[in-house]
Order: structure tokens, then C-alpha cells, then sequence
């Protein structure tokens, strides 16, 4: 796991404390007490400039993910406008020559969110090649790159959690349901539509594989009605989901790689007379605040929280061991949760905490 350094956190002292401390420590206007140590640490980061890539903006996930980097790092005490940020329009040519750019600019540090695993390789040489120190997130490169992380003793490490175990929790959430509710035709065979995230994308490969798997693997019968790619957007699971109905493909259950396309498909149920969490039942991944609500309604069964909070606090204290000289694990590990209508509100809780520290 990452490391915070000797970073010290101390707030609200008193003003006697400060007098009584004030020839070992400094104590600001607000009243927090700082030592010496970590107002210097914190005002070292100020020139230092972050490059941050992530596959598309306008993905719910890494909109959240990438506003809580920024909100950290300048908790920490770097300078706003020293971190810049690219959406690759899920292009990895248009990736690369963003990381190229950020790269000849000689920033400090890179965290990318890659557009596929694929492009982590060349993203990897030349940013280590420049000395520059780099972090995935959210997409794990392939296991041959991070052994060469390794091997080498490479300034790289990948943050975020294994997606196979969110593909087994969300075929856990189904069965979690029952044959008896699930099977609304009764013939003794699930029917359901798969939405997949993008292809050649690893995290979407292993929910739909496992996910399936799971379901499987406990003797029930499966029979897919659609395979399609969502790109991982509301939209076009909607566009998707109607178009099955539209043929006449009724799905019991719908599988989705993430939040924003199971948003989708509940609204295409809803535009097609069909209640969500009764008729068809519908499941996704990343705990989107709009998805947990959907949870709470009953519309969405269930989903597997990506917890975006701590991975982008992990990830920034990851590049700032970097930054220090300090070494790090080339792979710092999450859980997912699963959530249904039972710990929603203990999800949406979690984060506001979170969002506090």
C-alpha cells in the first residue's frame, strides 16, 4: 500500500500551545499546529507540475476520481496550476501524444488512467526514460508490464483494485436474488443482455467474463440475448437496451460494466413499460452517488463500489513517495464492496466521510 511519508496532520491547537511550542514548532493563522518538517514539505510541492491523463472527461467515474486527485494534492500542497489534466477522448494515439507533450514540458510526475493496457508500455518508457516517476489508475496495464516494473526497479506502480472480483460480486448480487424471482418465464434458464465497457479494455473483459462465470459456476442455466459495447456511457447502453427490446429480446437480467450504462439501461425499461427491479433486473459497478440512489428506490439491484476516494489519495501519495526518493510497491491493491439496498446508505455515508480528511 502507499506510504505517506513522515506528512504530520495536527489541527485546532490552542494559542498557549503555540507560545509554549514556538521554539520546536510553527503554528499558522488558523490555529493549526505545523511542524517544521511538513510546512516545508508541503511548500516543495508548490513548484512542482503533475501531469494527469485520463481516457475520456466526460466519464462519471473519472470526473469524480479526477476532482478528488486535484482536491488532494493541493490539501498537500501543490499549486493548482501546476496540475494539468487531459481527457485522451478514449484515442490512444491522442493519449500518447498528450503524455509526449507533458513529457517534453518536464513535469514532475504522471498519473494516467489509460485508454487501453495496451499503450502503458510505450507510456512507461518515456516517462521513466525522462526520469519522470508515473501512476496508473483505475486500468491495470498487463501483467508483462508491471513484471518489467519489477525487474527493472522502474518509477511505476498501478493503484486500483482487481476487476475480476468486481465481475464475481456482481454475479453474487444476481444470484442474490433468487430463480424464483429472476426466472420470470419460468423455463429454468436465465436470459440477459451483457453491456460491456470498451473492447480490449482488461477490467471490462474480466467483469464479463466473471460475472457470467459466477452465475454459472452455481448451476444455473444462461442464455444471452445481446453482447454489445457501451463504451462505458449512458447513452449508449440506452440506445443498446432499446434496440434489444425493440426485436423483441426480453431480458431477464441486465449485467453492465459500470454505473453510468446500467443508468441507461433502467432508462430504456423504463421508456419500454418495464419495471427495473421487478421485470428485469439490472446491476453495474462504481457506486455512482445517482446510482446509489437508484439502489435505494429498488430500480437497480445492486452495484460494486470502486472507491474513487481512497484510490486517488493512494495514487497522489504514491507519486509523492516518488517525488521524495522514496521506493514503492509497483502494485497498490483495493476491495471492492458490494452494495445493495442494505448498506447504500452506509456507501453514500463512507464517502461524504472520506471526503472530509
Amino acid at each position: 500500500m502507499g506510504i505517506k511519508g513522515n506528512r504530520i496532520h495536527i489541527a485546532h491547537c490552542l494559542v498557549t500551545l503555540c507560545v509554549a511550542f514556538s521554539l520546536l514548532v510553527g503554528c499558522n493563522g488558523t490555529g493549526n499546529l505545523v511542524t517544521g518538517d511538513v510546512a516545508a514539505t508541503q511548500s516543495s510541492f508548490r513548484d512542482k507540475h503533475v501531469g494527469v491523463c485520463i481516457y475520456e472527461l466526460n466519464d462519471s467515474f473519472m470526473s469524480l476520481f479526477t476532482n478528488e486527485l486535484i482536491r488532494y494534492l493541493v490539501s498537500e500542497g501543490f499549486s493548482k496550476e501546476n496540475i494539468k489534466v487531459y481527457g485522451g477522448s478514449n484515442n490512444e494515439a491522442v493519449q500518447l501524444s498528450q503524455v509526449k507533450a507533458l513529457v517534453d514540458e518536464r513535469v514532475d510526475a504522471l498519473v494516467i488512467n489509460p485508454v487501453n493496457a495496451s499503450v502503458a508500455h510505450t507510456i512507461t518508457e518515456l516517462a521513466t526514460g525522462n526520469s519522470i516517476p508515473v501512476v496508473y489508475i483505475n486500468r491495470e496495464p498487463t501483467g508483462d508490464e508491471e513484471d518489467k516494473w519489477e525487474e527493472y526497479n522502474l518509477k511505476a506502480t498501478y493503484v486500483g483494485c482487481d476487476a475480476r472480483q468486481s465481475g464475481i460480486y456482481q454475479g453474487e448480487l444476481v444470484l442474490g436474488i433468487g430463480m424464483d424471482k429472476l426466472d420470470r418465464n419460468r423455463d429454468g434458464i436465465l436470459q440477459y443482455y451483457m453491456i460491456e465497457g470498451a473492447p480490449e479494455n482488461i477490467d471490462a473483459g474480466f467483469r464479463t467474463v466473471y460475472s457470467v462465470s459466477t452465475i454459472k459456476n452455481a448451476g444455473i442455466e444462461m442464455e444471452c440475448l445481446l453482447d454489445e459495447v457501451g463504451n462505458w456511457e449512458e447513452k449508449k447502453a440506452k440506445l443498446i437496451t432499446d434496440k434489444g427490446l425493440e426485436q423483441g429480446l426480453i431480458p431477464e437480467v441486465i449485467i453492465c460494466n459500470n454505473d453510468a450504462m446500467a443508468l441507461g439501461a433502467i432508462k430504456a425499461l423504463q421508456d419500454n413499460n418495464l419495471v427495473p427491479g421487478k421485470d428485469v433486473f439490472v446491476v453495474g459497478v462504481d457506486a455512482l452517488p445517482e446510482a446509489l440512489d437508484k439502489i435505494k428506490e429498488g430500480t437497480l439491484v445492486g452495484t460494486v463500489f470502486n472507491d474513487y476516494i481512497r484510490q486517488s489519495h493512494e495514487a497522489a501519495d504514491v507519486m509523492i513517495n516518488y517525488l521524495q526518493g522514496k521506493d514503492n510497491e509497483h502494485y497498490v491493491a483495493c476491495n471492492y464492496v458490494k452494495v445493495t439496498k442494505d448498506n447504500a446508505d452506509a456507501i453514500l455515508n463512507e464517502i461524504d466521510n472520506k471526503k472530509q480528511k
